[in-house]
């Protein structure tokens, strides 16, 4: 039975890493090797496909442009989350009650993009990185609270006491005694959230119409139409893309575990 489950897992491991494979093997492929989509290995690699990605399709500033919405918009999430969350953990009142329901309608409530647009442009912040990073921490803002929320419950209330008694303040307590311990939580819902506006692709094909602001999900969308018949370079810009996020995922994997079991079960 032990073998069965191994051959399984196997199995559905390698309906993962083929598809993986079969681009980065591509993607140092000439143009005529890579047309075939096979899996063999090139005659001879072509790493000057990626610098062709880089340069062609502006790769260096749609990075950049990720890197300061993704991490913009998972720091604001993080920090107001972990602090809303205390509080409606610490203070369980009817009224904080209903705010914390009002947090978990979010994770299955959909967006509606045309009052959402209508608001941006309202308040002039369409087509801008704060727009989008706001938009993006209140769609992760749910989640983030519900994971910092069922954490909090294991940080014993005697701690909260103690701080009070030598002197803290609120900002104090939270900053210095409360947020270093929810470090597990913190780094998976971190991680996570990265991942989430990395990736993503629709919320900045709606805010963004200058292609100054593109981030590297719409930068290769773009660049697929140009290079559609060189499928090396259409593989080396998905590379590009989900490199970060493998770095990522790698660095984290284990606190993604631990940190939403705790959140979970403890909520």
């Amino acid at each position: 039975m032990r073998i069965v489950k191994e051959v399984s897992v196997w199995l559905l491991t390698l309906v993962i890493l083929i598809p993986l494979f079969l681009v980065v093997i591509n993607s140092v492929k000439t143009s005529a090797e890579a047309d075939s989509m096979n899996l063999s290995f090139p005659k001879h690699i072509q790493f000057n496909n990626y610098a062709t990605v880089i340069k062609e399709g502006k790769m260096i500033r749609a990075f950049k442009n990720s890197m300061i919405i993704t991490v913009g918009s998972v720091l604001l999430t993080n920090i107001a989350s972990a602090m809303g969350a205390f509080v409606l953990s610490r203070r369980r009142t009817q009224v904080n009650k209903m705010l914390y329901y009002y947090f978990i309608v979010g994770l299955i409530a959909p967006i509606n993009m045309i009052p959402t647009i209508k608001i941006m442009q309202t308040l002039h912040i369409m087509n801008t990185f704060q727009g989008i990073i706001l938009l993006y921490s209140a769609l992760m803002i749910p989640f983030t609270v519900f994971l910092y929320y069922g954490f909090i419950h294991s940080v014993p209330r005697e701690m909260d006491e103690s701080a009070v008694i030598d002197g803290s303040n609120a900002w104090q307590l939270f900053f210095r005694i409360q947020y270093p311990l929810l470090m597990p939580v913190t780094i998976t819902s971190l991680l996570i959230n990265f991942m989430n506006a990395w990736n993503d692709f629709i919320l900045p094909l709606y805010v963004f119409n200058k292609s100054t602001n593109n981030p590297m999900t719409l930068a290769v969308y773009n660049f697929y139409g140009t290079y559609i018949s060189s499928w090396n370079l259409v593989c080396a810009a998905i590379v590009l893309t989900t490199l970060p996020i493998v770095i990522v995922y790698l660095f984290g994997q284990r606190y993604i575990v631990s940190g939403m079991l705790s959140g979970a079960v403890k909520g």
